[in-house]
């Protein structure tokens, strides 16, 4: 790999997108050159990078001659059809979307859980599931101590996890309601402005949501956990910005606050906040634009076995989606 490789950002100018290009620089991650992708109806456009001006260019199957590594944000659509080529041109595709995260062919990392299986890419490697990932912050070095069986999950997430127009929606309709305007909707099914919807992504034959079946099926190829499970209501919530996850988890062993604590505190990516005495606890208000994954709210759980009850929030735009992108394509420059 190049050490000052050509980086290319498809999805340039979604949130996601966005978020990678400042990540690139907050990080100061050795860009030879950026190359940046979109529509054709957002070429010609130009966004900042190191003060300067890159002009967006469109997507088209011969974007990816000369590039090193490309960060894939713009559905799952798209990643199917131009990740294979890129891939096939040589470069490394990193994929913020669920396309290739179930193939066994392609890597699902979290570069503090499982860093090792970049090394194992084909050309692409796969960005987990934001809550899945944020969640994981928290439950991976719990898992490491106490051996984690499963878990009982629910999501709180933000609505720019669906994108900048529910960003758009939210806004709006606030304003709707609170000078007594009819409420137009036209990304949610439902008015979120002081509402949660208890769905996220489409419903399966079982009832449960396809993000609800995330957790489970990505954790256990993240933490290399055959055997965890995960029974999951993922809601939406009207916060901006950060997931936020209540979870109880069962562990094969005993396990206690002072214990887990003394675990969450030394984990890479996440910081403990978890002072209720004071009133301290993680909250989507304060973890973004933040880096770190929060954790607190620390309890042993009265109706499991071995169980503990935690609270983890986390900027899904971040560690959710382009700060992980970011941080494995770190990995492949090592």
């Amino acid at each position: 790999m190049n050490r000052n490789p050509h980086v290319a950002i498809v999805g340039a100018t979604g949130a996601v997108g966005i978020e990678m290009i400042q990540t690139l620089e907050k990080r100061n991650f050795p860009v030879g050159k950026l190359t940046l992708l979109a529509s054709a109806r957002s070429a010609g456009k130009t966004l900042k990078f190191r003060g300067a001006d890159i002009t967006i260019t469109e997507l088209t199957k011969d974007s990816f001659a000369g590039i090193d590594i490309a960060l894939f944000s713009a559905g799952g659509g798209i990643s199917k059809e131009f990740a294979p080529i890129a891939a096939k041109a040589g470069c490394v595709v990193v994929d913020n979307s669920s396309a290739f995260r179930q193939d066994e062919n392609v890597p699902l990392v979290v570069p503090e859980i499982n860093a090792a299986d970049v090394k194992k890419h084909k050309g692409i490697i796969a960005n987990p599931n934001c809550t899945t990932a944020i969640t994981l912050m928290a439950l991976y070095p719990l898992h490491q101590a106490f051996g984690v069986k499963r878990v009982f999950a629910s999501s709180y997430q933000a609505v720019s996890g669906t994108g900048a127009q529910a960003i758009e929606e939210l806004k709006r309709q606030v304003g709707q309601v609170v000078s007594g305007q009819p409420v137009t909707k036209e990304v949610y099914p439902h008015q979120i402005a002081f509402n949660v919807l208890p769905q996220v992504d489409s419903f399966l034959p079982s009832g449960y949501t396809k993000e609800e079946m995330k957790m489970e099926n990505e954790g256990r190829k993240i933490m290399h956990h055959a055997n965890f499970r995960a029974s999951v209501t993922c809601v939406r919530v009207p916060v901006y910005r950060s997931h936020s996850v209540a979870v109880s988890a069962e562990f094969e062993k005993p396990i206690t606050v002072e214990a887990a604590r003394a675990v969450l505190k030394n984990a890479p990516g996440l910081d403990l906040v978890d002072e209720p005495e004071n009133k301290k606890y993680p909250m989507p208000l304060f973890t973004s634009g933040k880096d770190n994954c929060e954790v607190g709210r620390i309890r042993v759980d009265c109706a499991l076995d071995n169980g503990l009850a935690f609270w983890v929030c986390g900027d899904q735009l971040l560690k959710g989606a382009a700060l992980n992108a970011v941080q494995i394509a770190e990995e492949l420059l090592k």
